[in-house]
């Protein structure tokens, strides 16, 4: 079994289809942080229902099943086990933990259920931060664009990357920041929580629309680079096994081209259904207002105007 940080000079298994289902290391404190995310949200469902309010078991299972489910197996599955020895695992990792893992946190609505769950001072200290200004620069929809296109350029074509490798403080807090930056720019689109940054649907899309060309570009580029990302790094394990490390960083790119593009799709599908579901419910509130002008026109004999 492979240490969760493994380093050169570890003896590393070739990275197989079997070992893929079956090398998970477990790493205690992120794993105790994730299951009290959890416990809490469950918490909170439980509270709701408790004195008769409903609650989605489709958010619950968004939240807990597929956002925090998604980051256990991006850290402690093969994923984590390998993230530091293949550059393509670590591209997979990136996108589930900058993706799916923030945006299935989002389905979940954790803000909402908190405001209608938390005691009176807890919910104040919450309003309070919701309506700062910092939380109203971050979640700006132009902040969480800038940092979910370009962050990745900055990583992979500066020494960032190389130094997350070298040390596990700032491999952990890497995985952090992928999770925030996602958050960033997909809960204010999204609009299920009361988050500042919300705008009109058109605007949802589009912005969404823009992020597929970032990820195509980026995916291309290191697909075609002649030089290796972190190559010191990776060099240094003198792998027997395939693929070459040159090989390794062209199914990255490959990953992180199509992997952006079809969680870029879901999304943009996602906003489409609730764009359309908002205005059929726009249109309902309309023709109950001109039901109640009829009504009142019809009782005081003149005409709505």
């Amino acid at each position: 079994m492979l240490p969760l940080h493994a380093a050169p000079g570890d003896q590393i298994e070739p990275f197989t289809p079997l070992r893929l289902l079956t090398a998970w290391t477990f790493e205690p404190v992120l794993l105790g942080v994730i299951v009290l995310l959890a416990a809490l949200y469950l918490y909170g469902v439980h509270k709701l229902r408790a004195r008769g309010d409903k609650w989605s078991r489709g958010r619950t299972f968004a939240f807990v099943g597929l956002g925090l489910g998604s980051a256990v197996i991006a850290t402690q599955s093969a994923l984590g086990t390998y993230d530091t020895v293949l550059l393509s695992v670590h591209m997979a990792q990136h996108m589930v933990l900058s993706m799916l893992t923030p945006l299935m946190m989002a389905l979940g609505a954790p803000v909402t259920l908190a405001l209608r769950t938390l005691p009176a001072r807890p919910r104040k200290w919450l309003l309070s931060v919701l309506h700062s200004g910092f939380a109203k620069v971050m979640c700006f929809p132009l902040i969480g664009f800038a940092l979910f296109v370009l962050s990745p350029w900055a990583l992979y074509f500066s020494g960032w990357y190389d130094a997350t490798l070298r040390s596990t403080v700032l491999h952990d807090l890497l995985h952090l920041h992928f999770i925030l930056v996602g958050a960033l720019f997909f809960w204010p689109l999204l609009g299920l929580d009361p988050v500042p940054g919300r705008v009109i649907y058109p605007f949802r899309l589009i912005m969404t629309f823009l992020t597929l060309p970032f990820h195509a570009f980026l995916g291309i580029t290191i697909m075609s680079a002649n030089t290796l990302i972190a190559e010191d790094w990776y060099t240094s394990f003198e792998r027997t096994w395939p693929p070459s490390p040159l090989h390794d960083q062209y199914i990255a790119g490959g990953l992180l081209w199509g992997s952006g593009d079809i969680v870029g799709l879901v999304f943009f599908g996602v906003l489409f259904v609730q764009w359309v579901k908002e205005s059929q419910r726009e249109a309902r509130r309309e023709d109950r207002r001109l039901d109640r002008l009829e009504e009142q026109a019809r009782r005081s004999g003149q005409a709505p105007r």
